[in-house]
């Protein structure tokens, strides 16, 4: 045997893992994803002394199942790389090379990713990345960044140039390494543990949030209630809507459409502010929290939150219609910063990226949690790849995302008496996490000693498996229409970071 397979959200002992010799590791997990439906979420390593065992995670979209695999290797030896079969392992493996200084003889990009404070090589730095570069008289170089306008993250975006033609975008980041995940093991308290998943990425709070919580819980054994899940499944769909339509605001801010920059903007102020309502923070802080749920989702806000989507939905709608049939707008979007179908899966794109490519992946549907079991949540798919497919997703993913808070609002249950119950992890276990954020798919996994106690803590944001597309989009297009192309895919800094 050479993985195990689980559902998400659920624990095991990691003696249950299969190890098997990296030989074999690697042909089976490159195998693997010759098969669409599969693909990976997450790939790591942990030392062990003068080795490191590998944790390869690859789920099947058709199946619900998650298959871990495991390899144990010598750091001083060279290896070949999954990344030469299969693109889609290339920067988990860039990951592990400037961890640990795993030498890979065939990876086709073998440059740092995020810089960590304790990375093998403390001689590779921001200052002297290789950035690719082509001698040519009739080229030039254009570097944006790291510093930006207003109140962007910090990322460098190196172009090759011939005049206005983008012929190659490489993007260096890694600025803001705060090493979340060492920190997760460095604090003891829960709740210092829930605040930390809540920083992961100011716009995916109650993403991470959730992932982290639906993991601690499956490590604890413990089950929520259904106001509980309620809760979580309604925030994670307003989180949905507030930010696609805040990035359809910034859309038509890129391509100077001051009507839908304002109302788009204004329309997603009723949403957050509805958080602020319901817990005090207009990001959700605070919401979700392991075992317990502390705001309960009342009739009194069932009352307040239909009221707001009322008045929210056909500005939403006339705004929408006025957008995307205006021809000066069409002209921006359409077959601007294409990603095909092929290509996204070659690099194995996931969430809204992956669709926009009609490549059928999504969390909700492929390893469905609480209430989503029962929504029979559809993929909505797009097939061109482009601008306009990406602001398309967003326009319809708020409709579906209002349609099913509308129907989960017709039951609310009531909160459940809180029982004292036992939050330690199980000894010895793995478990993993995927939630479908509205960027896409969170992964989160850990693992536990002997004692119960975390030795591990892995993240994944979904920005992690995009961010290549957002480089491989702009090839051939002009450099004025960079910033529509990136604000289109709205990848994160920190998510990627970490």
């Amino acid at each position: 045997m050479s993985a195990i397979a689980i559902k998400n959200n659920q624990q095991i002992p990691v003696s249950s893992i299969p190890l098997v010799d990296y030989h074999n590791f690697l042909i089976f997990n490159t195998s693997l994803l010759k098969l669409e439906e599969n693909h990976c979420v997450n790939y790591f390593g942990i030392p062990k002394n003068n080795t490191i065992q590998l944790f390869c995670c690859v789920a099947n979209d058709n199946n619900q199942n998650i298959l871990i695999s495991s390899s144990i290797i010598d750091k001083d030896k060279p290896y070949p790389s999954f990344s030469e079969q299969h693109v889609a392992f290339e920067k988990f493996e860039r990951e592990i090379h400037e961890n640990f200084g795993i030498n890979y003889t065939n990876h086709p990009w073998l440059k740092p990713v995020r810089y960590a404070y304790d990375r093998q090589n403390k001689s590779n730095t921001i200052t002297n990345y290789p950035f690719f570069k082509i001698d040519s008289e009739e080229l030039h170089e254009v570097g944006v960044g790291p510093i930006h306008a207003g109140i962007i993250e910090p990322g460098h975006f190196r172009f090759l140039c011939n005049g206005e033609q983008i012929l190659h975008l490489e993007i260096q980041l890694g600025y803001q390494h705060r090493g979340i995940e060492k920190l997760f093991l460095n604090k003891k308290r829960l709740v210092e543990r829930n605040t930390l998943a809540e920083n992961i990425a100011g716009d995916s709070v109650i993403g991470h949030t959730t992932a982290f919580v639906n993991l601690w819980e499956s490590l604890c054994k413990f089950e929520p209630s259904d106001d509980i899940l309620l809760s979580r499944i309604i925030a994670l769909e307003l989180e949905r809507i507030a930010v696609h339509t805040g990035d359809l605001s910034g859309m038509c801010t890129d391509i100077a459409y001051q009507l839908g920059s304002s109302v788009f903007g204004r329309l997603r102020t009723p949403i957050i502010n509805f958080f602020q309502q319901w817990c005090g923070n207009r990001l959700g802080k605070s919401l979700v929290r392991v075992g317990n749920n502390n705001f309960p989702f009342t009739n009194e806000l069932r009352t307040k939150l239909i009221a707001v989507l009322d008045k929210f939905e056909p500005d939403f709608d006339e705004m929408c219609k006025e957008t995307f049939h205006a021809p000066t707008v069409l002209g921006r979007l359409e077959k601007t910063g294409i990603i095909t179908n092929q290509l996204g899966k070659e690099i194995g794109l996931v969430g809204m990226a992956a669709r926009m490519t009609n490549i059928n992946r999504d969390i909700r549907s492929s390893h469905p949690f609480g209430y989503y079991t029962s929504l029979a949540h559809q993929p909505i798919l797009k097939e061109h790849g482009d601008v306009q497919s990406r602001g398309q997703i967003r326009r319809e993913e708020v409709k579906q995302s209002i349609n099913y808070i509308r129907n989960l609002l017709n039951n609310i249950p009531l909160k459940q008496k809180e029982v004292t119950t036992n939050l330690q992890l199980t000894p010895s276990s793995f478990a993993i996490s995927l939630i479908e954020g509205w960027r896409g798919e969170i992964c989160h996994c850990a693992i536990t000693d002997e004692k119960g106690e975390l030795i591990h803590y892995k993240i994944k944001d979904p920005s992690f498996h995009n961010w290549l597309a957002v480089a491989m989009s702009v090839r051939n297009n002009e450099i004025s229409d960079f910033p529509i192309g990136n604000k289109s895919f709205d990848l994160s800094y920190c998510g990627h970071d970490l």
